[in-house]
């Protein structure tokens, strides 16, 4: 198993961060185009994140060749933390656990993946040479676009 983490704050309220996150549709928008991700089922337009909900998804993490990906949200605590699980897709197993805590100033966001590839050994190669890698590569975008959208933490105060 691997774990990957990422810490972010946002000069915006809990709730605000609840609203975006808990909403299927926004993860299109934090997620590389290159990755080619549409949501193909299991969420209507406005619905939020509860307990239960499976999403699948098309994606291309490789080579552009589309997968399809379906995941379970397995536990919902709003507004502080939700978590989905890969029942169908690219990895032998994941979690991403979404954590929200209220900071002076904001909320810090906190990303927990707990992943393993595929394959045994070679999965293990493909790993080190482009699966990390492509995870930070995602998650920087992802810092990125969200400071686009919502304005950096002023450190200085």
């Amino acid at each position: 198993m691997h774990t990957f983490k990422t810490i972010q704050q946002l000069p915006i309220s809990i709730e605000q961060a609840w609203e975006f996150f808990s909403t299927p549709s926004s993860l299109q928008t934090i997620t590389p185009a290159y990755m080619g991700f549409v949501i193909t089922g299991g969420y209507n337009t406005g619905e939020k994140m509860r307990k239960g909900m499976r999403i699948s998804y098309k994606v291309k993490p490789m080579l552009s060749i589309p997968l399809t990906w379906v995941t379970l949200i397995s536990d919902v605590e709003q507004p502080h933390f939700f978590a989905d699980e890969q029942l169908k897709g690219p990895y032998a197993y994941w979690r991403h656990e979404h954590r929200f805590k209220e900071i002076e100033g904001g909320v810090e966001m906190e990303d927990i993946v707990t992943y393993q590839v595929p394959l045994g050994p070679i999965g293990k190669i493909a790993n080190s040479l482009f699966v990390k890698r492509q995870l930070k590569s995602i998650f920087d975008y992802r810092y990125k676009v969200l400071e686009n959208l919502f304005g950096a933490m002023n450190l200085s105060a």
